[in-house]
């Protein structure tokens, strides 16, 4: 149906029509009008995989959904790093929904982890939004491929689950836009994802459905997007307020309630009709167009995305630390250790949770292997140290070649609703690990959580998987790699602190009485953590190999850019082992000086190549003047200073191979504007004002604030009490205002006005 029909069939509507189109009709479905024709649609959950519903509803997991895939959650799923990977994830998403007639599917989850205590970090993808963004728009751009709507969450700031119904997050716009928006702001610009849905918190003290800056300002009218804009489910504050901000649909249905103040909004002039419209018709367009697009003849493959399934698990969990004790040998006795090897914690409870039709197990991935036993290690319902079972597993560890156990976080300690309160691991767990790794040196420790956890036995055991929540096959992609069957290849999509007190937000989060004041501003996970110099246990892009790699040859297309060029980098990446496997080539930017405060690097571009033994492979990344740009306030705009920047090749944050300089020389610059607050030391640090000091001497005369540039003749004591540093600082502080004060008397206010409009001629500032 083209625009033009669907705006005659909108004039067709009753005003209660209309209305009623704003709101669900159930938990999952849009209203229908059989009158005019119009079918509904349903969307459904969930970001790793399908959760429809069909009979009782709900939003957090409770009720039963139909038996679907599940795959990684979105923490595992970014340290793939591996965009082609999850768009192929996306494909199989988008044709699950064909198959079951969902239209939309609510997701990927795509905010950024500000604190590692969110309850709901394991959904999200990173720390950085950069990453975010690409991984994203990867997945949207899968499942959309499949004529199936995506709908990006939570739109936005949703970085806690304490208070998440009505907590403000507070911050500045440019914290906002580097940090929090800029992921979105590449999916929507790139992608173009169909529906986008509104948090349930506020920004600033508005409610993001609400916030007409967010979803008419931003994200329409700057970014383009075309889609509608649909509730977090319950997240209404005030309907018509909502509506007239730009939120189209109401997640569930309200019974009709909010229908009927619509309805008398527009009756009363507290609202027009034409408002209705607009709404009505956004969200038609996406209605016909799923509708246009239904393929009837998709099937739902379970047993094909179930390897799928096992492949992205395969590539997302992350090796931290290896001394040589994997791979393990099939040859040789292993013990697995731990309730999870049995029945593995695989996702996070919630929303998202699938309803998986097969749970492949380390235990069951290894029948048939004769040499592998299993104890039980512990059970995670309660955190009690079991004598009787740890003794089991310490003495049949002894007895082992390797002993693997596989521990993490209970389903408990983190879901969606609350946020943990501690970055620990049950001390049970802790305990085991401990005395397991005082009897066999070679103890690994395969992780099952949503996000970091503190590890005090670090250094007493011989390697560290971590595989996150992977999927339903997680058992076939850890015996995939333990055996060495598959090379490692995960890279951290977040740092791992040493200790939760480390976290830039340790001071400010969850934040009291509804406020979580974002005062760590730009400043989250490695920007914190590297600019600070902070120890930390593993740094964000960590993870290492059964291989090595090798980096050599950066090249650079060109080292003097302005703000239209582009630049290519380009780097040789060698195998110089003896098994093949997958490197992930990080790219950060660093800006050397400038006037704005800014990370110490920040990531702008990264490359998964596989590589045979010896094999080398030229890795190319492009950039532009947004990789070397913040969001600058004073001109609502992003801007890259004139001045040097360091181009950075790593494997890690921390890891720095090669690097070279560029100069970048903008075409924008920004005009200061002065007043009678500014500093003779604000004049002077500008170069076109340089002349602008004789003009001064001519208006003050000798009330003009002195620069001493050597010392003066005067007393011993005096020398010693006011230095020559102390003069000039003492000067160049001094606000304009301030020459009254000091002055003889001399100069007039008016003198001082007529100051600053001359300093502003000078600038260009006015």
């Amino acid at each position: 149906m083209t625009g033009k029909e669907i705006k005659e069939l909108v004039c067709k509507m009753t005003l209660e029509e209309k209305a009623s189109m704003l709101s669900g009709a159930d938990f999952w479905h849009t209203q229908k009008i059989e009158r005019l024709k119009i079918p509904e649609i349903m969307v459904s959950d969930g970001p790793h995989g399908l959760r429809k519903q069909a009979d009782l509803a709900d939003h957090l997991g409770v009720n039963e959904s139909i038996q679907a895939v599940c795959f990684p959650s979105g923490c595992a799923l970014a340290s793939t790093f591996n965009r082609s990977l999850l768009e192929e994830q996306g494909r199989a998403l988008g044709e699950e929904c064909q198959a079951q007639d969902v239209a939309v599917l609510l997701g990927p989850a795509m905010n950024i982890k500000r604190s590692p205590l969110c309850g709901r970090n394991f959904e999200y993808l990173s720390e950085d939004p950069y990453l975010s963004g690409q991984l994203a728009a990867a997945i949207v751009h899968g499942v959309q491929s499949r004529q199936i709507g995506c709908c990006p969450k939570h739109f936005a700031m949703n970085n806690q689950e304490t208070h998440r119904l009505n907590v403000s997050a507070e911050a500045d716009e440019r914290t906002i836009r580097e940090i929090y928006l800029a992921g979105f702001e590449h999916v929507v610009k790139e992608e173009k994802p169909w529906t986008m849905m509104c948090s349930y918190n506020r920004i600033n003290g508005t409610y993001s459905a609400a916030n007409r800056w967010l979803l008419q300002d931003v994200l329409r009218q700057e970014w383009g997007f075309d889609g509608f804009v649909m509730s977090d489910w319950a997240a209404v504050d005030e309907r018509i307020e909502d509506l007239l901000a730009g939120l189209n649909l109401e997640m569930p249905g309200n019974g009709g309630v909010n229908d009927k103040r619509v309805c008398e909004a527009v009756k009363d002039g507290m609202i027009e009709e034409s408002v209705l419209d607009k709404c009505v018709e956004e969200i038609l367009q996406i209605v016909f167009r799923c509708h246009r697009n239904r393929n009837h003849a998709a099937i739902f493959d379970l047993e094909k995305d179930h390897e799928l399934s096992r492949r992205v698990a395969q590539e997302a969990f992350v090796l931290l630390k290896n001394n040589g004790a994997l791979p393990l040998s099939e040859q040789e006795d292993v013990v697995f250790i731990g309730q999870y090897a049995k029945k593995p914690r695989y996702q996070g409870g919630g929303s998202s949770h699938v309803n998986s039709f097969r749970v492949t197990s380390a235990v069951e991935a290894a029948a048939g292997m004769e040499h592998v036993s299993f104890v039980q290690g512990f059970f995670d319902e309660k955190d009690l140290i079991d004598v009787q079972l740890e003794k089991e597993a310490v003495e049949a560890a002894k007895r082992a070649k390797a002993a693997v156990i596989f521990a993490g976080l209970p389903d408990s300690f983190e879901c969606e609703g609350y946020d943990r309160t501690h970055m620990r691991m049950p001390h049970s767990q802790n305990h085991l690990i401990s005395e397991v790794a005082k009897a066999q040196p070679n103890t690994i420790v395969l992780l099952h959580n949503g996000s970091p956890v503190e590890m005090p036995w670090i250094n007493e055991v011989a390697a560290v998987l971590e595989c996150y929540l992977g999927g339903q096959a997680v058992g076939s992609a850890q015996i995939d790699l333990l055996f060495g069957k598959v090379n490692p290849s995960g890279k951290l999509a977040e740092t791992f602190p040493v200790k939760l007190e480390d976290n830039p937000s340790y001071l400010n989060f969850p934040g009291e009485r509804n406020r979580a004041e974002y005062r760590e501003g730009i400043f989250v996970g490695y920007r914190y953590y590297d600019t600070k110099k902070q120890d930390v246990l593993f740094p964000f892009g960590h993870g290492l190999s059964y291989t090595t790699f090798e980096y050599k040859n950066m090249t650079l297309s060109k080292t003097d850019i302005r703000d239209t060029d582009t630049i290519t980098v380009s780097v040789d990446v060698t195998n110089t082992g003896r098994c093949a496997g997958k490197e992930t080539v990080q790219l950060y930017i660093a800006a050397e000086g400038g006037s704005v405060i800014r990370p110490m690097k920040e990531l702008k571009g990264f490359e998964k190549t596989y590589l045979k033994p010896g094999e080398t492979k030229r890795v190319e990344f492009v950039l532009s003047k947004r990789s070397f740009a913040y969001w600058e306030e004073r001109l609502s705009d992003w801007h890259a200073e004139s001045g040097r920047y360091r181009i950075l090749i790593g494997k890690s944050s921390r890891d720095i191979v090669l690097e070279q300089s560029v100069q970048f020389q903008s075409d924008i610059s920004i005009p200061a504007v002065y007043d009678m607050n500014t500093t003779l030391g604000e004049i002077v640090s500008n170069p076109k004002l340089c002349g602008f000091l004789k003009v001064m001497e001519e208006l003050l005369g000798s009330d003009m604030p002195k620069l001493f540039f050597e010392e003066e003749q005067g007393g011993a004591a005096e020398r010693e009490a006011i230095t020559l540093e102390m003069r000039n600082a003492t000067a160049l502080d001094t606000p304009l205002r301030s020459i009254i004060g000091f002055g003889t008397g001399a100069v007039s206010y008016e003198t001082l006005e007529e100051l600053v409009v001359q300093l502003n001629r000078w600038s260009g500032g006015m």
